[in-house]
């Protein structure tokens, strides 16, 4: 065996062994590297908010860009449906056109006729000899009542005397509105007189001419084609107006799509950034815990005040939520539901498992508590007889309530898949236990408890919809991601 101090053989000075490091030093390199690494873990405590709030920034986006898309379809949808709203007005009245020459050339005739028809009455004049009956003293009265012609009445009818006295008279109608009677004139007169009317009327319609002039259909003509000429460039204009309100949507949409573009890029930028110090301090804590694990390793344990602390620096760390389904992401651009590591891959093996908090076996006591209810029930003891439905309910939320709590208390207490209750746990149990009790209250017969029922169940809802609420929003520390189980 050779001793340490034998001189080399090149005559050299031997080396000493490196000298073994004191207890208090080991100590101070232990409280340094826990200190380290609990310092880098606050900071990186802080991806997960960073994260959340990013994802809340990505939905904003995506909400605001799904506003402006929406506007901007709308905006063309209109254009498209007032360009065919427009096309189809002018191809109806460019089609009604072609009946409009006959209407207007029948309206025309129709006036035509009506001047002719009115003009021969004007100048057939009412004389002794035209009518039988009729003297020159009928024909003054007459003409001093503004009847000289034809064209002057149109009809006779019987009705009371002006006066109110004597019976029905004989009236004549005048063109113009308004009725007359002429002493003498009754149905003998009245009769021959109206049928001297419908005479010259008849002769009048008879001479009436049949056609229109040449000149008043070419006029007609005109006019007809020149609306269609108007009507055809209408028709042209329409595709070009719509083409421009279209460039104009579009404008508009870039515009509005400009500041949102830009304002995500520099966000996105931002974003990497932060995420690159995030990994950077991600890579610095997986090297501060290899180092407290090689510590570990070679000077064993230092006591117990520092046993605690190095076995939370050396938990493992938990993955950052999720980014939501169906978001765009710069950072996440073929795969937006893949989770994101609070660790690069550096090609370490994984580090040693330590355990976690375990949950309390104080839980084991509302376990018994309700299990006990299942079988008992509320409202049954002191001679209380409880509703057959209320017997039936109570016992079977008491059962649903010890297989939750079993449910999560089982693997938590556990070695290796320890870790404490989820978040809003002891507000659901709570609620449970009130709501129950509250049942009790309101079955018991023999005391006047309503009211105070009524305030333990209004509270038993508030503490198991707050515990519902925590549940679904915080974090399950043995799983590592944000806690969806059911109450």
């Amino acid at each position: 065996m050779t001793d340490s101090t034998t001189p080399r053989r090149d005559g050299s000075a031997p080396v000493p062994p490196p000298a073994a490091p004191s207890p208090s030093d080991v100590r101070a390199e232990r409280r340094r590297l826990v200190e380290s690494i609990g310092a880098v873990r606050r900071l990186l405590s802080e991806r997960r908010a960073f994260e959340v709030a990013d994802q809340r920034r990505l939905q904003h986006e995506a909400r605001r860009r799904k506003r402006v898309e929406a506007a901007h379809g709308e905006r063309l949808h209109r254009i498209e449906e007032e360009r065919a709203r427009q096309e189809a007005s002018l191809a109806h009245r460019l089609g009604a056109l072609d009946g409009e020459r006959e209407r207007r050339e029948g309206q025309a005739l129709s006036v035509l006729r009506r001047q002719s028809v009115e003009r021969a009455l004007g100048s057939t004049y009412l004389t002794a000899s035209e009518v039988n009956g009729i003297g020159a003293g009928l024909i003054r009265s007459l003409s001093a009542q503004g009847i000289r012609t034809a064209a002057d009445f149109d009809d006779v009818s019987w009705g009371k005397a002006p006066n109110g006295k004597g019976g029905d008279v004989l009236y004549l109608h005048r063109t113009k509105g308004g009725r007359i009677h002429i002493n003498g004139i009754g149905e003998h007169r009245g009769r021959p007189l109206l049928e001297w009317r419908r005479a010259a009327l008849a002769r009048a319609e008879a001479r009436a001419p049949h056609k229109l002039p040449p000149d008043e259909r070419h006029r007609i003509t005109e006019i007809i084609e020149a609306e269609r000429v108007r009507l055809r460039g209408e028709s042209a204009e329409v595709p070009r107006t719509a083409e421009a309100a279209r460039a104009e949507a579009v404008r508009l949409h870039a515009e509005a799509l400009g500041p949102l573009d830009g304002a995500a890029s520099e966000a996105a930028r931002l974003a990497a950034v932060r995420r690159a110090e995030f990994d950077t301090m991600a890579e610095r804590l997986g090297d501060l815990q290899d180092r407290l694990s090689a510590h570990i390793e070679a000077y064993g344990d230092v006591g117990r005040r520092v046993r605690r602390a190095q076995k939370r620096a050396l938990r493992p760390v938990a993955e950052v939520p999720r980014p939501l389904p169906g978001i765009p992401s710069p950072r996440t651009p073929g795969d937006a539901a893949t989770g994101v590591s609070l660790t690069k891959g550096t090609g370490r093996p994984d580090r040693r498992p330590v355990p976690g908090v375990r949950a309390s076996p104080g839980w084991l006591v509302p376990v018994l508590y309700f299990a006990l209810t299942a079988v008992v029930g509320v409202g049954e003891l002191g001679g209380n007889t409880a509703h057959p439905y209320t017997m039936i309910a109570s016992r079977l939320v008491a059962l649903a309530a010890v297989a939750e709590l079993l449910r999560l208390w089982l693997p938590r207490v556990r070695t290796r898949s320890a870790g404490p209750m989820p978040d809003g746990t002891g507000w659901q149990t709570s609620g449970v236990f009130l709501a129950l009790t509250a049942t009790g209250m309101f079955e018991d017969e023999q005391s006047d408890v309503f009211g105070a029922a009524c305030v333990v169940s209004v509270l038993a809802a508030v503490l198991f919809l707050a515990g519902t609420v925590s549940r679904m929003v915080k974090t399950d520390d043995r799983a590592g991601e944000s806690s969806t189980e059911p109450a």
